[in-house]
């Protein structure tokens, strides 16, 4: 069940790269001329744009910004910033199969109602169930020696930060999410996951168990369904069998009579 767990990777981006500088770039042209669109594909082209790993902080200034195109990107992370473009509406990481993964501040996207995830890709999703990473001996690094509280936006250490992953519905997708919480107070506050989804914060690992994937659930209703037509046939059998008990009890009785009748 808990299959294809590999280890995260950090530090995955070569920030002195033309690629990134552009990217860097871009985003201070939307920002400045507060564009509602944000598509670094058509900016960077295919050769650059494949160059990109994860995103620049600095999104947190596409605050205009509707719609965000990642379609076909080879992005392995995108940063809890995403959480402060707050016109955001639609998020389109489509066929981006390297994200397996989204920070838990995108649920601060209040107008998220329009997504588009390959979710064949996702940890946890319920098609196949893909593991979720260890996170107790393979903590996630953002870039930056501090990180954010996901729940009350205190700033800490690495140190101080309990990580953990939760599904949450986000847009049309449930997407798994990594929280960095301060305290139990916050973990104790985040929503509850939806139906057939692991049901509370985990660490993930091989040890975690999730509900049946589609395949399974398919192969468990089939069994069902053959044992309860299994069951019916022996029923139907043994009916057939006391009917013939029947007939032989009552009905050879019932000639008999009429012969010594007729006598």
């Amino acid at each position: 069940m808990n299959k294809m767990i590999s280890r995260i990777e950090n530090n995955i981006q070569d920030r002195n790269s033309q690629a990134w500088i552009k990217l860097c770039d871009y985003i201070e042209k939307i920002a400045e001329q507060g564009n509602d669109e944000f598509a670094p594909l058509e900016e960077l082209g295919p050769e650059l744009f494949s160059q990109i790993f994860t995103l620049p902080e600095s999104i947190s200034k596409l605050k205009k910004v509707k719609k965000l195109w990642l379609y076909g990107s080879k992005l392995k992370r995108i940063p809890p910033e995403i959480g402060e473009m707050e016109a955001l509406e639609y998020f389109d990481p489509y066929t981006s199969y390297d994200l397996h993964w989204f920070p838990y501040e995108i649920t601060n996207c209040k107008k998220l109602k329009k997504s588009r995830v390959s979710t064949r890709a996702l940890y946890g999703n319920y098609k196949y169930r893909m593991g979720f990473p260890q996170l107790k001996n393979n903590p996630i690094r953002y870039f930056g020696d501090k990180v954010m509280c996901s729940v009350c936006k205190k700033v800490m250490d690495y140190s101080e930060a309990n990580q953990f992953w939760i599904s949450l519905c986000v847009g049309t997708d449930i997407l798994p999410l990594l929280v960095n919480v301060c305290s139990i107070e916050c973990e104790n506050n985040l929503p509850s996951p939806p139906e057939n989804y692991v049901q509370f914060p985990h660490k993930g690992g091989s040890e975690l168990i999730q509900p049946p994937n589609e395949n399974e659930i398919w192969e468990k209703e089939m069994a069902r369904r053959k044992n309860e037509s299994e069951a019916t046939e022996i029923n139907d059998n043994d009916l057939k069998v006391s009917d013939k008990k029947i007939e032989w009890k009552d009905i050879k009785p019932i000639k008999l009579i009429r012969k010594i009748w007729e006598r």
